[in-house]
């Protein structure tokens, strides 16, 4: 049987030199680790904190929170391994191409996603807001990163890309607690102007839902072809502004029948000549 040499020498010299350096670097990736995990779980915190107080949106701050110790950790390994002697140049090189190469390859989404982020800082509109955005128009039902979902008074999901979103005007119409609803009411030239304006001006001041600061207005705003035209502008509270505006309606055409004024509409007079006729009296003129 073949004995088994063994340099006990070599391996002294080597556990007391080149065995100690290495155990000595572990020990301190290690720590670098442990020390790292922490100190980007408070930083990550802090940033939390600051978002929270800023006032912005939860699904926002948990993303930035997520990316940013992501981020923050991957800097901590790659300390660590440097630590170890690991070189770390190359596998930074390596990282960032691939992340121009996933950039590039994702640049639509990545561009909703900055609409997303512009969304949840600037604050347009918030779940529950009535918006017209994108050519159409809804109830935001959610805000992520990526998109923003309306449902519409029929109930349909309408799923909006964030980039389509910022590019062009947002409408929202539950910005404010009041509006001001904007009709307008023809009567004939044959009817009673300011009998008419009285009628108009008492239904405004009855209803309830009206506000009356700012006071409503009721004007003639135009001698049209056929008939006169009354603006009635009142305000009332956003919850009631399309009940307010589909029962006064009803309301006014009622009421001006009650009271004999009437409501024009486009209408045209034919006059039959008979040729022969008008020929003949023509002659003998």
């Amino acid at each position: 049987m073949e004995k088994l040499n063994i340099d006990f020498e070599a391996m002294e010299t080597f556990l007391t030199t080149e065995g100690l350096d290495w155990a000595t670097n572990f020990v301190f990736a290690v720590l670098i680790l442990i020390i790292g995990k922490f100190v980007v779980k408070g930083l990550v915190g802090l940033i939390k904190r600051a978002m929270h107080r800023a006032k912005l949106d939860e699904t926002l701050i948990g993303f930035v929170a997520n990316l940013a110790y992501g981020l923050a950790f991957a800097f901590v390994i790659i300390a660590a391994l440097s630590q170890l002697g690991v070189e770390t140049s190359s596998l930074a090189a390596i990282l960032a191409a691939a992340g121009l190469a996933v950039g590039l390859a994702l640049q639509g989404s990545l561009s909703n996603f900055a609409a997303g982020v512009m969304i949840m800082v600037l604050r347009p509109f918030t779940r529950g807001n009535y918006v017209e955005v994108a050519g159409t128009s809804g109830t935001v039902e959610a805000i992520t990163i990526f998109q923003t979902t309306l449902k519409t008074p029929d109930n349909k999901v309408i799923i909006i890309p964030n980039s389509n979103v910022t590019s062009d005007n947002i409408v929202n119409y539950s910005a404010n607690s009041t509006r001001r609803v904007d009709m307008v009411f023809g009567i004939g030239y044959g009817d009673d102007l300011l009998k008419a304006k009285k009628v108009l001006l008492e239904m405004v001041n009855e209803d309830s839902r009206v506000l009356q600061d700012p006071a409503p207005v009721v004007a003639v705003s135009e001698l049209g072809d056929s008939s006169v035209n009354f603006i009635v502008r009142p305000w009332v509270n956003t919850t009631d502004y399309w009940a307010f505006f589909w029962d006064f309606t009803e309301a006014v055409k009622l009421r001006f029948d009650d009271e004999g004024i009437s409501i024009p509409f486009p209408q045209r007079d034919v006059h039959v000549i008979d040729v022969p006729a008008a020929i003949e009296k023509k002659k003998a003129a």
